[in-house]
């Protein structure tokens, strides 16, 4: 195992969010650390792979060239659409900004530490599997490779299609304040998550089968309670609790996974 790649990544992580926190901290405008969060992914990944010295090994690695094109697809969607509009809003998400009068006195510390040094951290978690993949041996992609591959594939569609139908929901002035309830929103309340979340168990599956490879599972998990417990589902619910039909729609569509209507 390659432990240079570990420290590539590790490292590049770190350093990419340092530059975005003197910006971000002068405007204050933590929010940033969204617009960094997708290209940072893949930035890590090239990064791991060129200063290890093992960018011409794994161009012939199938398992790792998948997981790597996987990534960077991922990450381009994701800057196309939460990136560029986060770039044009001159006002901080409404999610930090909460943050931020929650903080009060501490808030330029506070934003530091928990934004800017633990989001490093906490996408090097989410990078195990990849790093994990491109450090180790080249192995012939078996049965819960492939079955990763077509999970990926699904997660990514589902996402995109989500984020685009609700795009297109809140292009129409007339649903100003409304909820979006319709197509794979009337199956989960956050088709979008599920389909992020499933894209990281799909690549989760094809390392599992590499040496240790199993043991990579805490970068999904850590994927799964931050959209679950921290930044995604439960932040949003919050927010949409008290707004008008909420109690209607929770009652009828999945918190999560997609489920038929009831």
């Amino acid at each position: 195992m390659n432990l240079n790649i570990w420290f590539c990544g590790f490292i590049t992580a770190i350093v990419l969010f340092q530059l975005v926190s003197i910006p971000a901290l002068i405007l204050k405008k933590n929010d940033l650390a969204d617009v960094l969060w997708g290209p940072a992914f893949p930035i890590c990944a090239f990064a791991s792979l060129c200063f290890s010295g093992q960018w011409v090994e794994k161009q012939t690695d199938l398992r790792s060239m998948l997981i790597l094109n996987f990534v960077t697809i991922w990450a381009i969607r994701l800057f196309l659409h939460v990136g560029v509009r986060n770039l044009k809003h001159k006002t901080e998400d409404v999610r930090y900004g909460n943050w931020r009068k929650k903080w009060g006195k501490t808030q330029v510390w506070r934003s530091y530490l928990q934004v800017f040094v633990l989001q490093a951290f906490i996408l090097f978690l989410f990078l195990i599997p990849v790093l994990l993949s491109f450090s180790s041996e080249s192995v012939t992609m078996g049965f819960f490779a492939w079955m990763g591959v077509v999970i990926w594939v699904g997660g990514f569609i589902l996402e995109t299609v989500a984020d685009e139908q609700l795009r297109r929901f809140k292009l129409n002035s007339e649903n100003r304040g409304k909820m979006m309830t319709t197509g794979v929103w009337s199956w989960s309340r956050h088709p979008n998550y599920f389909g992020e979340v499933t894209q990281w168990w799909g690549i989760w599956l094809m390392v599992c089968e590499l040496p240790y490879g199993w043991l990579s599972i805490i970068g999904p998990i850590g994927v799964n309670f931050l959209i679950l417990k921290v930044s995604g589902v439960s932040m949003l619910e919050d927010l949409m609790k008290n707004r008008a039909g909420f109690a209607e729609y929770s009652s009828k569509t999945s918190r999560f996974i997609p489920l038929p209507p009831k």
